[in-house]
C-alpha cells in the first residue's frame, strides 16, 4: 500500500500523483520506491481529493502542508485548489513544489488560479541555460522548457507570497550562475543536495 502523505521536520508531504512531464537524472524516484527507507511513494492509484484530505488528518500538527511526491504535483492542478481550499479553512500554511512546467502541461497561465491557496511555491530550475536543463531534466517538451520555468517563476512572483528557485548540487550546474538568475528574478534561491541513499531537505 503506497503512501499518500509523509513527513519531514514539522512538514507534512502530500503524494498524489507519480506522473511527471521531466525525467530528471537525479531524481530519487529512479532510484528506489521507498523514501528515506521509511514510505512507499510509488502509488498504484492516484488518491482521490477525499482520501488525501483524509490521510492529512489535524493540520494544526504541522508547520505547513507541501503538495511534494514522487511525481509533478500541478498534473492534478483540480485536486490541489480543491485541497487547498479545504486546507485554508484551517489556516494551514501551503507549499507547492514544482518543476515549473504546468504552464506548458496546462496551455495557460495557472498561477492566477492559486492566489490565495498557495503561500509559498518552490520551483526546480536545476540549469542555467537551456542545454544544460535539456540534458539533466529531459523533459517532455524539450528546448520550450527552460524558458518555460523562468516564465512560470515570473509569474508566480505577482501571485504567490513567496517564491524560490532551487537547484540540485550536481557538478555540471553552475551555482553562481544559477544564483545570478535568482537575484535577476528577484526570489530566492536554495541549493539541494544531490543524494543517492538518502534523501535530505
Amino acid at each position: 500500500m503506497a503512501d499518500i502523505t509523509y513527513t519531514i521536520g514539522n512538514s507534512l508531504y502530500l503524494n498524489i500523483t507519480n506522473r511527471c512531464t521531466n525525467q530528471c537524472e537525479f531524481c530519487i524516484r529512479y532510484k528506489s520506491k521507498n523514501l528515506n527507507q521509511q514510505y512507499s511513494l510509488w502509488l498504484d492509484k492516484e488518491p482521490t481529493v477525499e482520501e488525501i484530505i483524509a490521510a492529512i488528518g489535524e493540520v494544526s500538527k504541522y508547520q505547513q502542508i507541501v503538495f511534494c511526491g514522487y511525481g509533478e504535483p500541478t498534473i492534478r492542478l483540480d485536486a490541489i485548489k480543491q485541497i487547498a481550499t479545504q486546507l485554508k479553512q484551517k489556516n494551514a500554511k501551503i507549499r507547492l513544489d514544482t518543476n515549473g512546467l504546468a504552464n506548458l502541461f496546462w496551455g495557460r497561465n495557472i498561477l492566477p488560479e492559486l492566489k490565495g491557496l498557495i503561500d509559498f511555491v518552490s520551483v526546480s530550475l536545476n540549469a542555467d541555460n537551456p542545454e544544460v536543463y535539456d540534458r539533466i531534466c529531459s523533459p517532455v517538451y524539450r528546448r520550450q522548457a527552460f524558458a518555460a520555468v523562468i516564465e512560470f517563476v515570473r509569474e508566480a512572483k505577482l501571485n504567490i507570497p513567496q517564491v524560490e528557485i532551487t537547484v540540485v548540487d550536481l557538478p555540471i550546474v553552475d551555482i553562481d550562475k544559477c544564483r545570478e538568475i535568482a537575484k535577476q528574478l528577484d526570489v530566492s534561491f536554495r541549493v539541494r543536495p544531490y543524494y543517492e541513499e538518502n534523501y535530505v531537505r
